[in-house]
């Protein structure tokens, strides 16, 4: 057991150091790519509001909240393969002009949510308890630049 931990704790410390080397990972769909600045904020948010449960995690559920017309953020990893697991996403949220951006590891966006397990997609709900730091990735992400 005590092996297992060491290397959990290892390739965490090198994910977190490595940000070209997970730039190198993602596939060729993941335009916006969010920076490593906007990466971290991404990342606080979500942790934030994993602790207050206004999440949504997974394709299928994120999917299903856009069709009813949920507002929010919305944050996919970069490194998911095949890419038509979620591949229909960035459209669904251009046609109901949600802002999002993908960001390069599925295992960190995952972690942040609390989980375990690598998570490919989370929508970011809205709340008065981290309004402010939701508010600054909403600019940001909105600013960065649409692919064609």
């Amino acid at each position: 057991m005590t092996k297992t931990k060491k290397e959990k704790g290892v390739e965490g410390e090198e994910n977190e150091k490595s940000y070209q080397d997970l730039i190198s990972n993602i596939n060729s769909i993941a335009q916006p790519l969010a920076s490593r600045k906007l990466s971290k904020k991404l990342y606080k948010c979500v942790k934030k509001a994993a602790k207050l449960k206004q999440i949504r995690r997974g394709v299928k559920e994120v999917q299903k909240f856009i069709n009813k017309g949920e507002k929010g953020i919305v944050v996919l990893a970069g490194d998911t393969l095949p890419i038509d697991v979620y591949c229909h996403l960035p459209v669904m949220c251009e046609d109901k002009d949600l802002p999002y951006a993908y960001i390069p590891s599925k295992v960190d966006l995952g972690s942040s949510a609390g989980s375990k397990r690598p998570t490919c997609v989370i929508l970011i709900k809205p709340h008065q308890d981290y309004q402010e730091a939701y508010d600054e990735c909403l600019d940001e992400v909105s600013t960065l630049p649409k692919p064609l």
